[in-house]
């Protein structure tokens, strides 16, 4: 049996039913009356309890599915997720804003390896052609949800990464605690379609929007220390910028 938040409905009200079941299990998940992982009754239930139809129940319930609060699983039903994480365009790490919001970020290392940097790679981190790098790929959750699919590139001189517990600790604690402080980056957002191994590292159907960022952060004696390119799913990932006039 699925969770049952009380939603009590106007039915003189101008407002539509979806709409006010759907504002109702809002609240309820802000709450926390409804936590992540909750599974809600499947739709027939919930038509049936509530005496609507089961076309408004589904509307109701893809109304939280397109703000990134609910998650329908084959199999399993509709969920409750996390809310939606919006990170300031800071020089900060997915890590430290995720533990800082009260999150519980777990990573998944897909691979580690120290290799020779590539024409490309080389003049991302200011380096010769040929030099050794590491190269780290991970997916970052929120609980059970897959948040990110995150690739880094980084000189290997700056420190030991295969001595790192990359799965516990956030890769720009472990430079922190290596002595190494980020000071600037350059950074560019956007947006592109999911190819077939992204969408199932992250939980999305093939040709889904992904939000995007690449980043090249520098120390504070100007070194090019990481380069990082990263893919964020957007019903559960946001960028928040503060813009003012000059």
């Amino acid at each position: 049996m699925g969770a049952r938040p009380e939603i009590s409905l106007d039915r003189s009200s101008p407002v539509p039913l979806y709409f006010q079941m759907a504002e109702q299990l809002e609240g309820a998940i802000v709450s926390g009356t409804l936590a992540p992982g909750d599974k809600l009754d499947n739709e027939l239930v919930l038509a049936d309890r509530l005496g609507l139809s089961r076309p408004t129940v589904r509307q109701a319930i893809q109304v939280l599915v397109d703000k990134g609060m609910l998650v329908r699983k084959r199999g399993v039903g509709t969920q409750v997720v996390h809310g939606k994480v919006s990170r300031s365009v800071e020089l900060t790490s997915l890590h430290d804003d995720l533990t800082a919001a009260g999150q519980a970020p777990r990573t998944e290392v897909l691979s580690l390896a120290r290799l020779e940097a590539s024409e490309e790679s080389a003049r991302a981190l200011q380096l010769e052609p040929g030099s050794p790098v590491w190269s780290l790929e991970r997916v970052r959750y929120i609980g059970d949800e897959p948040l990110a699919l995150m690739q880094n590139l980084l000189p290997a001189s700056l420190l030991d990464l295969a001595a790192v517990d990359l799965a516990d600790n956030g890769l720009y604690a472990a430079l922190r605690r290596a002595g190494i402080w980020m000071r600037v980056a350059k950074q560019r957002i956007g947006a592109r379609r999911a190819d077939a191994r992204e969408s199932r590292l992250l939980g999305e159907r093939r040709g889904a929007p992904l939000l995007t960022m690449q980043r090249t952060a520098y120390d504070d004696a100007g070194r090019a220390v990481e380069y990082g390119e990263h893919a964020y799913r957007p019903d559960l990932y946001a960028f928040e910028l503060t813009l003012v006039d000059r």
